[in-house]
């Protein structure tokens, strides 16, 4: 009886053909993940709850600095509560051509807990745009720390500029980090 428990040996054909049956099993069986390794790694970017996209302000609050702070406080919070995907939505240029949610997910994968700070920033006006500098620094529950710029820009009322580039976004993300 110990024998029908064995596999057959793969060399060993079976008259009534149920070898090609086991053999075509095998290759189909599960290993023991239902996850391929490299789809295992990908980080979560969220799950859009809650909405952090931060409503508009009215006339010049949503142009001046009190807007800036507006879009970067909802970007912090999107990365504290790991709302990657969120956070990616509300950047342009620079920093969201540097990859996807996923790719932008990837930089905290084993932060644990997030906090991010970003006490304080600078508006300045350069021609036909406007950028808001903030110096930040996020810490990982693991104790690992990121530091630089979150610049944020928008276009000035300039004619023929879309409803997008009118709102305030993450341009840049510069951080470094420290163990």
């Amino acid at each position: 009886m110990l024998a029908a428990c064995s596999a057959p040996a793969e060399d060993a054909a079976q008259p009534d053909g149920s070898d090609t049956i086991a053999k075509a099993e095998a290759e189909v069986a599960p290993t023991g993940t239902d996850t391929p390794p490299a789809q295992a790694a990908i980080p979560d970017v969220g799950d859009g709850d809650p909405d952090l996209m931060p409503a508009p302000l009215a006339g010049d609050a949503e142009r001046g600095e009190e807007g800036a702070r507006n879009v970067l406080l909802a970007f912090i919070r999107a990365i504290e509560l790991k709302e990657f995907g969120q956070a990616h939505e509300m950047m342009r240029g620079q920093a969201r051509d540097s990859g996807t949610a996923v790719d932008f997910a990837s930089q905290f994968t084993d932060f644990g807990k997030i906090t991010v700070s970003a006490p304080g920033g600078r508006l300045e006006g350069a021609a036909g745009t406007t950028y808001y500098t903030a110096p930040a620094t996020i810490t990982g529950g693991n104790g690992q720390t990121l530091s630089g710029d979150i610049v944020l820009s928008r276009v000035n009322d300039v004619p023929g500029a879309s409803e997008d580039q009118l709102r305030w976004r993450v341009a840049r993300f510069d951080m470094d980090g420290t163990d």
